[in-house]
């Protein structure tokens, strides 16, 4: 592995572009080389154990630093990938930045030392922060280019989201296009695909650039791409220019950059380069390509180097000689060794910091901010309808919020509007919100659920407010990447540089006639130990009034958990609140008051829970019912209190009797109030199939009335 980069005057075989000064020229020769000697000096320090990794751009310099320039910093919006350290350095990352990264300094504008070096992140250039995810980057940036279109027929939207927190980072000019890149790996990722399929439905401004060096870490792209090139696959896309050039080439790469942004520039839609460069370092210092390399194609790709393509260019059309070349390497040479000097004894971040910018420091959902009195009006609504009323309402007030996802709108093919009643999702709950806000505002989405998130990611990034609707929590799974890696740690990861206060809502559980296995999940465990994430589960019309409101008006991701057996229920309906009704996250609604024994519950099982308690009032047993309505945060206070009141204790819900959602707050009640039992917390819940065991029939069921009233029999007479 080389450690020491000396240009070596090599074989160029591009024909000569016109059209580049010699400042230009020198330019892009300056950004390859100390692109080249930022990987050496990372890779020195490596070595002796001054960062914790590396992972170099060398052979990829030359595409990315001519692509920089046509980009403009500030106005274009970026998602690069860590081998486009030269695009940054064009684009006004310095040197000394870059290191700070290395070194895991809290004054790294990246990311406050949280993540690997070459992971970029900058909000005065709009480089959006990436993660070590792959290929998740493309679908966000399909959302960040629809953003594009939307700010460009929506100006007060564009004004609402200035004025809302980290606003100062939001701007749109009206020829601004959207980058994105990836190695030929990242191409085998289901979310190049479909952020493909959108951007070239869309003809969003879209630019992708593929830089395919032969191998993902050691998989060849023989094995990583049907016939071994992508450019050819995707060909098909309709209004997808697609361009495959010698990305080792900077001539060559100059006039596919410059074709390709002005493509998009000029909204005829996306448009992808597929460049082939070289990887003459490992993947990583992690990796030893040795071990899976010949000799034989080491040292063709050596002969490929582009800094020697140029450098050959420089001396032959006599922009500089062997001595000027040597003299502008020594300089840089100087500045990579001062910047380094000055990241080594950078301050590190404090271990206290680890927690600041999980949340929003702004917008505090869970405080008093958020409580407010209801202004009923109109006839009692169900809780479908007081969505859909909800929503109608935010979007009234804030042009920022987009609703899409799979079936929410009334009709896509908008001349039929005159002709059908529409759908508004398969539970009705966005009916009428494109009739009345506009193709724009309220759209399907192909059936793609990674997608509808990282999108809603890129939209929000970008200052918009999505409401993005996944048809069943059952079929939330393939967006799991995009929410617990991407969503959740946004803020987090970029040390609150950038955010993305995405609502997501999601019909969830069961007791649904013939919902099968695959539409009757529950699954909010997963969710509420996803730092960053906020989740809430109303169970009456108006929670959801005021929950979802408090949701969309926060500024952390939600996931909004509908229960879809309560939807139509005439039990937990509310007369319209009011549009400023907020409820704050974290309080949990005391439905009973009791002296005998405690029901901490949510969802679907507090209206069970109120007939079982019915039911043993009568027998002369008094049940307090505690509704948590927030799942993350949670009312702790409200558990103890009802606890330190009745001294015994059930826990009701819905998910697996072992470690669902409730077995927390049963092992928290026990751990953290256990001097207030008289006897020990009890569980009633869905019984775990994940056992050794085949389950009996009559063990799977969901929680019933009986099973509510049993426990507390049960646990009185302990």
């Amino acid at each position: 592995m080389a450690s020491q980069t000396r240009v070596k005057v090599g074989k160029i075989d591009a024909p000569k572009v016109h059209g580049l000064d010699h400042e230009t020229l020198i330019r892009l020769y300056r950004t390859m080389y100390l692109s080249r000697r930022l990987d050496d000096r990372e890779i020195q320090l490596k070595r002796q154990n001054k960062i914790y990794f590396q992972i170099s751009s060398a052979g990829h310099e030359a595409i990315t630093a001519v692509m920089g320039l046509f980009l403009r910093p500030g106005v274009d919006w970026f998602y690069p990938y860590y081998r486009d350290r030269a695009l940054c350095l064009m684009l006004g990352v310095t040197p000394l930045e870059t290191l700070l990264a290395a070194v895991g300094a809290k004054d790294d504008l990246s990311s406050g030392g949280r993540q690997m070096p070459s992971h970029w992140g900058h909000a005065k250039w709009n480089i959006v922060s990436k993660s070590s995810c792959t290929g998740t980057q493309f679908v966000q940036a399909v959302g960040a280019a629809e953003a594009t279109l939307y700010y460009e027929d929506r100006p007060k939207a564009l004004s609402q989201a200035k004025k809302a927190p980290l606003g100062n980072y939001v701007n749109h000019e009206a020829d601004e296009i959207v980058y994105v890149s990836g190695g030929d790996g990242s191409t085998s990722e289901g979310e190049f695909w479909e952020s493909l399929n959108i951007a070239c439905g869309k003809k969003l401004p879209l630019l992708y650039l593929i830089e395919d060096n032969g191998y993902a870490i050691s998989v060849p792209v023989e094995v990583q791409t049907a016939g071994g090139s992508i450019s050819k696959l995707v060909r098909g896309f309709p209004g997808l220019q697609v361009a495959e050039v010698d990305g080792t080439d900077p001539f060559e790469s100059y006039s596919a950059c410059k074709e390709a942004v002005e493509y998009c520039r000029e909204r005829r839609g996306p448009a992808l380069i597929h460049a082939h460069v070289t990887r003459p370092y490992s993947h990583s210092l992690s990796d030893d390509e040795k071990l899976y390399k010949s000799g034989e194609e080491r040292e063709e790709e050596a002969r490929r180097d582009p800094l020697s393509k140029l450098a050959l260019v420089l001396v032959r059309e006599g922009v500089l000689d062997q001595k000027q070349i040597e003299s502008l390497e020594a300089e840089i040479d100087n500045e990579v060794r001062e910047a380094a000097d000055q990241a080594l004894v950078a301050e590190e971040p404090s271990v206290d910091s680890i927690r600041t910018n999980v949340y929003s420091p702004e917008v505090d959902p869970s405080s008093a901010e958020f409580e407010a009195r209801p202004h009923f009006h109109d006839a009692p609504k169900t809780m479908v309808e007081m969505v859909a009323a909800t929503l109608s309402d935010e979007m009234a007030r804030d042009e920022r919020i987009t609703i899409f996802g799979e079936d929410v709108a009334d009709a896509s093919r908008e001349d039929y509007l005159k002709l059908v009643k529409g759908k508004g999702g398969v539970f009705k709950a966005t009916a009428g919100l494109q009739r009345k806000y506009g193709n724009d505002r309220v759209f399907n989405s192909p059936l793609a659920e990674a997608s509808i998130v990282g999108r809603a990611i890129g939209m929000a990034t970008r200052g918009l407010k999505p409401v993005a609707e996944i048809q069943f929590f059952d079929y939330i799974w393939p967006a799991m990447m995009q929410i617990r890696d991407e969503l959740c740690v946004m803020r987090w990861r970029s040390n609150g540089a950038f955010k993305a206060p995405v609502v997501l809502r999601v019909p969830i559980g069961g007791y649904l006639t013939g919902g099968g296995v695959y539409h009757s999940q529950s699954g909010e465990s997963i969710f509420t130990h996803c730092p960053g994430l906020r989740v809430v589960m109303p169970s009456t019309a108006l929670d959801v009034a005021g929950l979802l409101r408090t949701a969309i008006r926060c500024d952390d991701p939600v996931l909004f958990l509908e229960h879809k057996h309560l939807y139509r229920q005439p039990y937990n309906r509310s007369e319209n609140p009011g549009p400023d009704f907020t409820i704050p996250f974290g309080k949990a609604r005391t439905v009973k008051e009791g002296t005998n024994l405690s029901i901490i519950t949510y969802g679907a099982l507090v209206h069970r829970t109120e007939v079982a308690a019915a039911q043993l009032e009568r027998e002369g047993i008094s049940v307090e019912i505690v509704d948590l309505r927030s799942l993350s945060p949670y009312d702790s206070e409200a558990i103890a209190a009802t606890v330190r009141k009745t001294h015994r204790v059930i826990v009701a819900y819905e998910d697996m009797l072992s470690w669902g959602y409730g077995a927390e707050i049963a092992a928290r009640i026990a751990d953290e109030l256990f001097e207030e039992l008289d006897a020990p917390v009890k569980r009633v819940a869905a019984m775990d199939t994940f056992c050794a065991y085949q389950p009996k029939l009559e063990d799977v069921i969901l929680p019933q009335t009986s099973h509510i009233i049993a426990a507390v029999k049960q646990l009185l007479d302990y």
